[in-house]
């Protein structure tokens, strides 16, 4: 099944605590499902764990989420081989790929050698709803932060770039994140940049951000940029995006 149009869904959330597992999926994946359009069956789910090196003992417990949501999930693992001779082909046969969070500097690596960067927009252009938290959200613009060098934030500069804007995440929960996204932006080292608190995510038909959602009340979606003041140097502007409720 496709989506009416290219679709990505960029979070900082999108798990909680199981009532007989350790995680089950929270409101987020469930709506990332949903923009896929399946009707009739069980959505077929891929789980992508490159960020945090294919760990099995999370795809198990990923696997017992899916379980529990009547997903058909699988996951593709890149570590030390892909577990699928046509990487392609199984991402176009998804109606969702979910991708979790790590280190997005060690996943745009391995992605990169493994051709998954044009793989990506082929698959993303076909209609297979593309979403992720964390640095499953970051990979998708052109950068964004990241503690994937050391405890000290960095700017990541080197996305898929499927989305023209730069990407800030856990925007309320890490206090070093919000003042490093205005610094960054002030200094033109990153661009327009779309944040989200835990719990929100940013909804993009294309490249174009239709809405935020969210799936912890209270919480929001920030679009950070220069804009002109009318002076000689451009004026940052936060601005507060209220999601809607799922």
């Amino acid at each position: 099944m496709a989506a009416e149009s290219p679709t990505i869904l960029a979070t900082s959330g999108g798990y909680k605590p199981g009532e007989r597992t350790r995680l089950e999926f929270n409101k987020l994946v469930h709506y990332a499902v949903d923009l896929s359009g399946v009707t009739g069956r069980a959505p077929r789910v891929a789980h992508v764990g490159t960020a945090s090196g294919d760990q099995r003992w999370f795809n198990n417990e990923v696997s017992e989420a899916g379980s529990v949501a009547g997903f058909q999930l699988t996951h593709l693992n890149l570590f030390t081989m892909p577990n699928v001779a046509n990487v392609e082909e199984y991402l176009l046969g998804q109606d969702l790929v979910w991708v979790n969070g790590g280190s997005v500097v060690n996943l745009l690596a391995v992605w990169r050698a493994h051709g998954l960067d044009s793989i990506f927009r082929r698959v993303w252009e076909a209609g297979v709803v593309l979403a992720g938290v964390s640095a499953g959200s970051i990979c998708w613009f052109n950068g964004g932060t990241t503690d994937s060098f050391g405890p000290e934030l960095r700017a990541v500069d080197n996305g898929l770039g499927l989305l023209p804007y730069d990407n800030g995440v856990h925007y309320d929960s890490e206090a070093a994140r919000r003042p490093l996204v205005h610094r960054l932006v002030a200094e033109g080292a990153l661009g327009e940049t779309h944040c989200t608190d835990d719990g929100v995510g940013l909804l993009y038909r294309g490249t174009e951000l239709v809405e935020a959602v969210s799936e912890t009340p209270g919480k929001a979606a920030y679009r950070v940029r220069l804009v002109d003041s009318g002076n000689s140097a451009a004026e940052l502007l936060e601005e507060r995006l209220e999601p809607t409720g799922l």
